[in-house]
């Protein structure tokens, strides 16, 4: 199971720089120096909203992931948050 929670809110850490390829993207991290490839543009997208949106659950409705969709994407994100690229974000 994932280790991020859709309902709650995340951000792509603040040492993680995001490079769009017309893959996907590259992730790096400052901190750790581990690369990440997104090769996916709508998991870029999703990451790219982590900030604007209440959850992540929100972000993902918003770069256009149904319900089908989301386990995959949820899977994904939980291996960013595996890996630090993204952090849950307390307000």
């Amino acid at each position: 199971m994932s280790s991020i929670d859709l309902d709650t809110a995340w951000d792509l850490h603040p040492k993680v720089s995001v490079r769009p390829e017309p893959f996907g993207a590259l992730l790096y991290h400052f901190g750790t120096r581990r690369l990440s490839f997104l090769k996916d543009r709508t998991l870029l997208s999703v990451v790219q909203g982590l900030a604007a949106a209440p959850t992540v659950r929100a972000a993902c409705a918003a770069a256009g992931i149904d319900d089908h969709d989301l386990p995959r994407y949820h899977r994904a994100l939980g291996v960013l948050a595996d890996s630090s690229m993204v952090i849950e974000r307390h307000q």
